[in-house]
């Protein structure tokens, strides 16, 4: 069975992904995390023992930071920040999601400055093992302090409370434990605390996001590629020596792999030809899809960074024998946030391009190809309907983009007065990348429909070497169609294979 050892420090997006997608991946904490662990763990004892006041450990949450605790109750009010929490609600988390913020949250209580037990971080870590997965609603999150809701509902099960997934079975946690032979823990001091207080979801939903979103730009480049192709355009626009005057680093390796695609197309326009220019949805594609890339490449900067970061708080820092207990703000999103919203901003404009590339493929303004993509238009309407679709995700996207890090509204007595809404961020942004998902599916479907008109009539013309491969991909999905057909189930199983990441790397 393979194993993912976590300590904290060097956990990566393609780990991530990868326990998310593969349930049979077993995750344990590295023997050099266990020592940190402990002494954090021990240090919050002592703290208590010496009758000190720290934050979330001998006071209230929130708004009741002032309210003192009796050391009789501190474990009850770690239980009750679990239970008063978790009220979130909306549609539930998918299970890859669910299994990414356990991990991820184990690997950051795995540095050592959050003062929970080992056997906590463990019971967290042989849920994920098992396959039980909590059910947590995707809303109810501000994103500072924290992933709060969500963090609360998956932490219930580890008392035996809430509900779990197992085997696409919905059963009580305490019923799931059992069956299991696990036992609910009780919470020590400090353990609700660190186990709600960071930015979990959105890490985790930013490090899945991340991950298909560049799937899916190198498929939108394949797309592209199609486009140009179908449209008989020209690849001057792509030769490397404008976009080495203009250095951009994605917008030059773009226009590298729609060259690398195009080599050897027999469906181009020659260098001669008195038609020196396309529209800009063609001629652009490295200058705008590169960008959309180096927009992804700065969420993965920062998803990576917060993957390993200590992200509750109070935190305790260790200097010789001396023991601090600090509060801060780390559990703030606004790094998540901001990029988690650029991201979306950078998908929906790749969308744009593309829904306008699918509008060229099917007006009459070719004599490759008939209108609308029909054979026989009016008895059929060919693709028209089609690109409906791709435009309506394009306008709903342009919503979905709207900054949601430009809002905060204050909470808990205004203590809590300027949030970041990171949840709301990367909820957005996944519903902007599934709609792009499905409008390069379109064009993928359009550029496909509109090359094959053009080889009835020149048959011995050929493709690039990777626009080749990009064809034989979507006709193993859907044929040509010489009449108007039931199109949707054809378009899903393309956007499955989309998201498969089938279109990445075909030279």
């Amino acid at each position: 069975m393979a194993e993912i050892s976590i300590n904290g420090r060097d956990l990566t997006i393609e780990q991530v992904v990868k326990v998310a997608d593969e349930p049979g991946i077993r995750v344990s904490i590295s023997p050099d995390a266990v020592p940190a662990i402990n002494r954090a763990a021990e240090a919050v004892q002592q703290f208590i023992r010496e009758g000190h006041i720290a934050y979330g450990i001998t006071t209230g949450f929130g708004a009741f930071k002032d309210k003192l605790i009796p050391v009789e109750d501190v474990e009850k009010l770690q239980e009750n920040i679990i239970l008063s929490h978790a009220v979130g609600v909306g549609p539930l988390l998918d299970d890859r999601t669910v299994r990414a913020m356990m991990l991820i949250r184990a690997n950051t209580l795995a540095k050592g400055h959050s003062g929970i037990r080992l056997q906590t971080i463990e019971l967290l870590l042989e849920l994920l093992n098992r396959n039980i997965l909590p059910i947590i609603p995707s809303k109810g999150s501000l994103g500072a302090s924290g992933d709060l809701a969500p963090l609360a509902h998956m932490s219930l099960p580890l008392l035996g409370v809430g509900q779990v997934k197992v085997d696409g079975q919905t059963l009580d946690a305490s019923d799931a434990l059992q069956r299991a032979g696990l036992e609910p823990i009780r919470l020590a001091a400090k353990e609700g605390l660190a186990l709600t207080n960071g930015t979990t979801m959105m890490t985790a939903v930013g490090a899945l996001l991340v991950d298909a979103a560049e799937k899916l730009v190198e498929s939108a480049n394949c797309a592209g590629a199609l486009s140009i192709e179908a449209q008989n355009g020209t690849l001057r626009a792509f030769m490397p020596q404008i976009h080495a005057a203009r250095p951009q680093k994605f917008q030059v390796e773009t226009a590298a792999q729609i060259r690398s695609l195009l080599q050897e197309s027999q469906l181009t326009r020659p260098d001669n030809s008195t038609n020196v220019q396309d529209a800009y949805s063609l001629r652009c594609i490295p200058q705008v899809h590169g960008a959309v890339h180096s927009a992804i490449d700065y969420a993965r900067t920062v998803v990576e960074t917060e993957l390993n970061s200590v992200t509750d708080n109070p935190l305790l820092f260790f200097e010789d024998d001396e023991i601090e207990v600090i509060s801060g703000g780390n559990f703030h999103g606004e790094p998540l946030a901001l990029a988690l919203d650029f991201m979306a901003v950078a998908l929906a404009d790749l969308g744009n391009m593309s829904e306008r590339r699918i509008a060229k493929l099917i007006d009459n303004h070719t004599e490759h190809y008939p209108s609308f993509l029909a054979a026989q238009g009016g008895l059929n309407s060919g693709f028209m309907l089609l690109q409906y679709t791709a435009a309506a995700l394009a306008s709903e996207n342009k919503t979905l983009a709207h900054p949601s890090s430009l809002d905060s509204i204050p909470s808990s007595g205004n203590v809590e007065d300027h949030v970041s809404m990171g949840a709301n961020a990367a909820n957005h942004c996944a519903q902007v990348l599934e709609n792009v998902m499905t409008i390069v599916s379109v064009e993928l479907m359009a550029a496909a429909q509109a090359i094959d008109f053009r080889l009835l009539e020149e048959s011995t013309l050929q493709q690039g070497s990777g626009t080749s491969v990009a064809m034989r991909k979507v006709r193993e999905i859907l044929p040509f169609f010489a009449e108007d057909a039931f199109f949707q189930p054809y378009l899903l199983k393309l956007v499955d294979l989309v998201r498969s990441g089938a279109f990445c790397k075909l030279v």
